[in-house]
C-alpha cells in the first residue's frame, strides 16, 4: 500500500484552476514527432494494466544507475509480479516503447517526483519505483488526464494504487513539469533530449514502410492487382505523398515501399494477414538478395544471428526454385521449434533446418554443412543506424541493454570494443568453413569499428595454413542506383547512410579466390545438370571427333609412329621413288629451263598466301632421300597420293610445304615463258601454315605494262618436293 499524508488533498479542490493551468502547460510544442506526423491519430487514452507492469520490469533492467551521492529514488531488485507474458506483438511493442521513453526522460521524471513532494509525503516501496516512473511518463503524455478503462481488462492492484496516487498529485506534477521546461528553456520535454535522439525520432516518424512479397504464395502481379482494388496506386516515389500509394524498391525487385502513415490500414488487409506481404527493414532484404546472387542451384546456406525469423523466411522464398537448404544457427531453446515450424508452414517455407548449437560451437567439418557454399552473418551490433530502436530490438532479438545506448544517442567505447571483438570472432570462424565459397557480412551500424575494421582485420589475419584458397573482398552484388551509392562503394563496401527514406546499412561480400586447377568446362556443367534432371530430357551430344583426336594426339606425341603410320610413309616413299626413276632422263633438261617459270607459276598460284622465301620446313617423319626427288606426275595420279585418314588413328605431323609443277594456262602466262613449257602438263601447289609471298610476274598491276624480258638468275636449283 502507498501511505500518503494527504493522499486526497488536491483531489476535489480548484478544478477550474487545474483546467486552465493544464491548458497553459500543454502547448502545441509538446507533441512528439510521431504525433505530429500521424494524421487522424486518436488521442492517447492510456494502456492496459499488464502493459504498465511489463514496461516497469523492462525499465528495471535497463535504467541508469547513479552514484550514491546522486541517487534521488531507490529502485528495488525484484521484478513485479505480472500475468503470463502475452504473445500479442502489439502489447509487447507498447511495453518496450513505454519503457524506452521513460528511460530517455529518467532524470526529468525523477526530478518531477521530488519537486512535487510525492516522495517526501508518501512511503513508496522500492519495488514500485519503476512502475511509478513509467506511469508518470504516460500520465504527462496524456496531459494529466484520466485513463479510460476497458470492460475486458483485468485490473492489477499495484497499478490501481499508483494511478490513484498520481491523480491526487496531478496539479503539483504539472507545475513541476512547467518549472523543468523553463529551466531548460524548452517548449516541451522532447526538446530537452540530445539532438541525435531528436533526429532519430524525427526519422522514425517519417521513415517509409518496407514489405517484401512472399512469392511462394502470390506473384508480384497479383499483389499489384490486389492493392489496386484496395485503392493503392503505383508510383515511382512515396516521399511527401499522403495518398494511398506504393513503389517498388530499386535494389530489391520483390520489396514494396509504403508511406509511414498507412501502417494501420495495411495491417488490416488480407495481404498482410495471410503472410503474402511482410513488413521488414530493408537492410535485411539487401542481405538475403546479396546471398541469392552468389548461389548456384544446389548450394546450401548457413545463416548466423538471423534475428527476425522473417529474414530466414525471405531467404527461403528466394531459393524456393532451387534445391538449396537453409541452416539456421543459434536457436537455443527447442521449445520454440513447433512455433517456428508452424510459422514457416503458414508462409510456405520448406527448406529450413534449425541448428540448436551456437555458431562458435558449430564445427566446420559438420557432415550436415558440407554443401554450404554461402554464409550469411548478421552479427549483434550497436544498431545506431536504425531509426526505431524498439522495432530493432523486437525484430532482431537484440539485447535490451542497447536501449540505454539508443536513449543517449551513442555507444560507449567499451561497449563498442566488446561488440567489435564478438563480430571479429564470428567472422573468422565463418572463414574456417573450407567448403564455403563466400561470406556475406551485414550490420545496421554506422561505426567503422563494427564494419570496415572488422572485415579488414579478418582478411589480414585469416588462416592460410589450410589447403584452400584465401578470401578476398569482392565488389557489391547489388545494383548501385545513385551517384552517392557509387561513391560510398568505391572501396568495395556497400553502405547506406541513415536518411529520411531508409535506415543505415553496411554490407560486405567476401569470396574465395578462384583455384585455377578447378576450372570446369561447359560440357562438365551440362553433364552435371543432365545428371540431376535439370535439362528436361535434352540429350547431350557425344564429344566431337576433333576433341577426341586432340586428346589422342596429345597422348601419341611422345610415342613412336605406329605400324599404320610407317606403312603409309613407306607407300609415299615408294611412290616418289618410282616417280624419280620415271623422270630421270628429263630432269636435267628441266632443271635449267623450268626453274624460272616454276617460280613464276608458283607465286601466281599462291598469291593469296603470304610466304617468306626460304627453305621449306623439313618433316622428321619423312625419309631423307625424299627431299631431293623430282617433280611429281600429273594430277591424275595425285588422287592416289591423298589417302583418307583412319578415324580411329591419328597421325601427328608437322606443317609441311609441298611444291608441285605449275599449271601453265595460255591466257595468264607471258609469251616468253609459254613456249618453254609443254602445255599438256598440269601441276598444283599446296602451302602449309608457314607461308610467304612472292609477287607474281604473270599478274600485272593496274597502270603498268607487262614486262617482256625477265632477268634470269645466275644459279638455279630445282625446288625440292618437301
Amino acid at each position: 500500500m502507498l501511505h500518503a499524508t494527504s493522499e486526497l488533498e488536491f483531489s476535489n479542490e480548484k478544478n477550474t484552476e487545474d483546467t486552465s493551468q493544464l491548458a497553459s502547460l500543454a502547448p502545441s510544442g509538446d507533441a512528439s514527432p510521431s504525433e505530429k506526423n500521424s494524421p487522424g491519430l486518436p488521442e492517447k487514452t492510456g494502456y492496459p494494466d499488464s502493459v504498465y507492469v511489463m514496461a516497469a520490469n523492462i525499465f528495471q533492467g535497463i535504467r541508469f544507475e547513479k552514484s550514491p551521492e546522486q541517487v534521488l529514488i531507490k529502485y528495488g531488485n525484484e521484478p513485479l509480479r505480472s500475468l503470463p507474458e502475452s504473445e500479442d506483438e502489439a502489447l509487447q511493442r507498447s511495453s518496450y516503447e513505454l519503457a524506452f521513453n521513460a528511460l530517455k526522460f529518467q532524470d526529468i521524471l525523477e526530478t518531477m517526483l521530488i519537486d512535487s513532494y510525492i516522495l517526501p509525503s508518501t512511503t513508496i516501496p522500492d519495488h514500485l519505483s519503476s512502475l511509478i516512473i513509467v506511469m508518470l511518463y504516460d500520465f504527462q503524455e496524456r496531459k494529466f488526464q484520466a485513463r479510460l478503462f476497458s470492460d475486458n481488462e483485468e485490473p492489477i492492484a499495484e497499478v490501481q494504487e499508483v494511478e490513484n496516487l498520481l491523480n491526487s498529485f496531478k496539479t503539483k506534477l504539472a507545475a513541476a513539469l512547467a518549472r523543468c521546461r523553463i529551466k531548460h528553456d524548452a517548449l516541451s520535454i522532447y526538446h530537452i533530449l540530445p539532438e541525435t535522439v531528436r533526429n532519430q525520432e524525427l526519422r522514425a516518424s517519417t521513415l517509409p514502410l518496407y514489405a517484401w512479397i512472399n512469392t511462394c504464395k502470390i506473384s508480384p502481379e497479383e499483389v499489384y492487382y490486389s492493392l489496386k482494388k484496395k485503392g493503392y496506386n503505383k508510383v515511382t516515389s512515396v516521399l511527401h505523398i499522403d495518398d494511398k500509394v506504393y513503389a517498388v524498391d530499386q535494389h530489391c525487385y520483390d520489396v514494396l515501399i509504403f508511406p509511414s502513415h498507412l501502417k494501420n490500414d495495411l495491417l488490416n488487409i488480407d495481404l498482410f494477414k495471410e503472410y503474402k506481404l511482410i513488413f521488414q527493414d530493408k537492410s535485411r532484404s539487401l542481405a538475403v538478395h546479396s546471398v541469392r546472387a552468389l548461389l548456384n542451384m544446389d548450394d546450401d546456406i548457413l545463416m548466423v544471428n538471423t534475428g527476425s525469423w522473417y529474414t530466414v523466411a525471405h531467404m527461403s522464398v528466394l531459393t524456393n526454385n532451387n534445391t538449396s537448404k537453409i541452416f539456421v544457427c543459434g536457436v537455443k531453446s527447442q521449445a520454440k521449434d513447433p512455433d517456428l515450424k508452424n510459422l514457416f508452414t503458414k508462409m510456405g517455407c520448406k527448406n529450413i533446418q534449425i541448428l540448436h548449437e551456437t555458431f562458435l560451437n558449430t564445427e566446420p567439418k559438420d557432415h550436415r554443412l558440407q554443401k554450404v557454399k554461402v554464409i550469411l552473418l548478421l552479427p549483434h551490433c550497436s544498431g545506431l543506424g536504425v531509426s526505431n530502436p524498439v522495432e530493432f530490438i523486437l525484430n532482431e532479438h537484440e539485447d535490451t541493454g542497447l536501449l540505454k545506448d539508443f536513449s543517449q544517442g551513442g555507444t560507449s567505447e567499451d561497449k563498442l570494443h566488446i561488440l567489435a571483438q564478438q563480430q571479429y570472432e564470428q567472422l573468422t570462424h565463418a572463414m574456417k568453413f573450407t567448403k564455403a565459397q563466400a561470406v556475406v557480412y551485414c550490420t545496421c551500424s554506422v561505426y567503422p569499428e563494427e564494419n570496415e575494421a572488422v572485415v579488414k582485420k579478418a582478411l589480414e589475419f585469416q588462416d592460410l595454413g589450410i589447403k584452400v584458397q584465401p578470401y578476398r573482398l569482392s565488389p557489391p552484388v547489388l545494383p548501385l542506383c545513385s551517384l552517392k551509392e557509387i561513391h560510398l562503394s568505391t572501396d568495395k563496401f556497400f553502405r547506406m547512410e541513415p536518411s529520411g527514406i531508409t535506415n543505415g546499412c553496411f554490407l560486405s561480400v567476401l569470396t574465395r579466390e578462384r583455384d585455377p586447377s578447378e576450372t570446369v568446362s561447359v560440357r562438365d556443367v551440362l553433364a552435371r545438370a543432365a545428371a540431376k534432371g535439370l535439362l528436361d530430357g535434352i540429350e547431350l551430344g557425344k564429344s566431337s571427333k576433333r576433341e577426341k583426336k586432340k586428346k589422342k594426339s596429345k597422348i601419341s606425341l611422345p610415342k613412336t609412329p605406329t605400324s599404320d603410320n610407317s606403312g603409309i610413309q613407306t607407300k609415299i616413299a615408294e611412290f616418289l621413288n618410282r616417280e624419280t626413276n620415271a623422270n630421270a632422263n628429263r630432269s636435267e633438261t628441266l632443271t635449267t629451263k623450268t626453274s624460272l617459270p616454276q617460280k613464276k607459276a608458283t607465286s601466281a598460284a599462291s598469291s593469296s598466301h603470304v610466304r617468306k622465301p626460304g627453305k621449306p620446313a623439313a618433316n622428321p617423319l619423312v625419309p631423307t632421300f625424299m627431299k631431293n626427288t623430282a617433280h611429281p606426275r600429273p594430277y591424275e595420279r595425285q588422287t592416289n597420293f591423298i589417302r583418307p585418314r583412319p578415324e580411329d588413328r591419328v597421325i601427328a605431323l608437322k606443317p609441311i610445304e609441298i611444291v608441285l609443277p605449275p599449271v601453265m594456262l595460255p591466257s595468264s602466262s607471258p609469251h616468253g615463258i609459254k613456249s618453254q613449257i609443254p602445255t599438256q602438263h598440269f601441276y598444283y601447289h599446296w602451302v602449309g601454315p608457314k607461308t610467304g609471298y612472292f609477287p607474281s610476274p604473270s599478274i600485272t598491276r593496274r597502270g603498268e605494262k607487262p614486262k617482256e624480258n625477265l632477268p634470269s638468275f645466275p644459279f638455279r636449283r630445282p625446288r625440292p618436293w618437301l
